[in-house]
């Protein structure tokens, strides 16, 4: 009822006008980040339940085997995500303009191309599985479990591609507390699942891996079931067929969510490759390195689900605002969307530097030298926490009011231009140790870019703001 009575209001506000135009920012703020984050969370607590019970049930090799399976998933985020940000943001602007069919045709086109990108993504992944784990840096100890897991993975591609688009349509359709329900529904089954098929049937890997896609699977209909009765966005089968002008405008706006993606799958592959190199140089090997990397990042990425969930969660907010020339709306929300995952990341930095054992003790008790190892790549790398928000923000702000050009740098200024370079040439300097450092200092140059983008951006809206009132006066 609550949230049939707030689709009413997201339609029917002072007539005409949605309620993205006319209520309060802060509430708005947090009426959409809060489902936006839980969604977020759940998409984190598949892989992060998948590490705590492969690592208590198999061992850390398992855990090692799901580190250099990920970049699969990152390759699937990275065409989802691009899809699903694209889609959205042209359904928001054109709403905001009144322009109902088109932002119609470009639900119609995401849908068509999400279905496309999870069909090849797991037929590609199938044909050159072994090729692909190794050159994602799998070990000879690792890599019998990574194609166990990762070819059952798989199959689950084409459910994750279709409910992540479905899910940003849901959102802006002014129902964000259902596209939440739809992904939490799929983590409950996950985490039942999990320690079933791992500790009572003992399918290892696998069973992880199963009890994954289960759950993205109830999560996809779940969603479609909901997608069939949108309230102010509508399309036709029609418009599932390619038309290149949407295509193209959808992968354009989304192309620096793509890129942040494709960035993070080079960077983990890189990491994975170097962890293993200069692992083997010290006294910890080269598994342990990689398996700690692993799920420092998993741990890291609940902790950024967070702030991302707030971030994404501005997205048809700035879509619709700006679209509809109301400017002064924007900036607000961007000092307090930029505030909030400050705070939000502050309170991560807190837990992850004063209990750095206990965290990682959570996936399991391998050594002294895997606890050891384990508590100083959390600590290290998660510095600079509770400001990265700001980069993230930032780019989502920028794809959401079509101005895909800065959201690309800033997609690639982190991972390509800062982060890459420096974990590449530190450890030649300081070895093993240089690889968890390059986080933060890159942090650092990716903080400092997103500020003085951000700083110019507000000058801009201040300036369009006060044309608008002169013309009106």
């Amino acid at each position: 009822m609550a949230e049939n009575e707030n689709i009413a209001k997201t339609s029917n506000t002072t007539g005409n006008e949605n309620i993205l135009g006319t209520e309060k920012i802060g509430k708005l703020l947090l009426t959409y980040s809060v489902p936006g984050v839980i969604s977020m969370l759940v998409n984190s607590i598949y892989n992060m339940v998948d590490q705590i019970f492969i690592g208590r049930g198999v061992g850390y090799l398992g855990n090692g085997a799901t580190t250099v399976s990920f970049p699969f998933v990152q390759l699937l985020l990275a065409l989802a995500i691009m899809t699903s940000a694209g889609t959205a943001a042209n359904a928001g602007l054109n709403l905001g303009r009144k322009e109902q069919r088109k932002a119609d045709s470009f639900v119609g086109s995401g849908f068509g191309l999400a279905l496309f990108w999870g069909i090849m993504l797991l037929v590609m992944g199938e044909l050159f599985m072994v090729p692909l784990l190794n050159f994602f840096g799998a070990t000879p100890d690792n890599l019998p479990y990574a194609i166990s897991y990762s070819r059952i993975v798989l199959i689950g591609f084409p459910f994750v591609t279709t409910s992540i688009m479905m899910n940003d349509i849901i959102r802006a359709d002014g129902m964000p507390r259902f596209a939440m329900i739809s992904m939490l529904a799929g983590a409950v089954v996950n985490i039942i699942l999990d320690p079933i098929f791992i500790f009572v049937f003992h399918w290892g890997v696998a069973g992880a891996a199963l009890a994954t896609i289960l759950g993205q699977i109830l999560s996809c209909f779940l969603s479609l079931w909901k997608f069939r009765s949108l309230r102010t966005l509508h399309f036709k089968p029609a418009d599932m067929v390619p038309e290149f002008s949407r295509l193209k405008l959808i992968m354009l706006i989304g192309m620096s969510a793509f890129l942040t993606q494709m960035a993070n799958l080079v960077s983990q592959i890189i990491l994975n490759n170097q962890a293993a190199k200069y692992g083997l140089l010290s006294e910890y090997g080269a598994d342990i390195p990689v398996t700690c990397f692993g799920i420092t990042m998993k741990i890291v990425s609940l902790m950024m689900s967070m702030i991302i969930g707030i971030s994404n969660a501005t997205q048809p907010i700035f879509a619709y605002n700006f679209g509809a020339k109301k400017y002064d709306r924007v900036g607000e929300l961007i000092k307090k969307a930029a505030l909030t995952t400050i705070a939000v990341g502050f309170v991560g930095w807190i837990f992850f530097q004063t209990m750095p054992g206990q965290i990682i003790g959570i996936f399991g008790q391998e050594s002294d030298l895997y606890n050891k190892f384990g508590i100083m790549c959390l600590k290290n790398m998660t510095l600079t926490i509770f400001v990265m928000g700001i980069p993230m923000l930032a780019g989502v702000y920028f794809q959401s009011v079509g101005k895909p050009m800065r959201a690309v740098v800033l997609a690639l200024s982190r991972q390509i231009i800062f982060l890459i370079p420096i974990i590449v040439i530190l450890p030649m300097f300081i070895g093993l140790p240089g690889v968890m450092y390059a986080y933060p200092i890159a942090d650092v140059f990716s903080i400092v870019l997103s500020v003085v983008l951000f700083s110019m951006e507000l000058k801009l809206l201040k300036k369009m703001s006060h044309e608008q009132a002169v013309d009106a006066g």
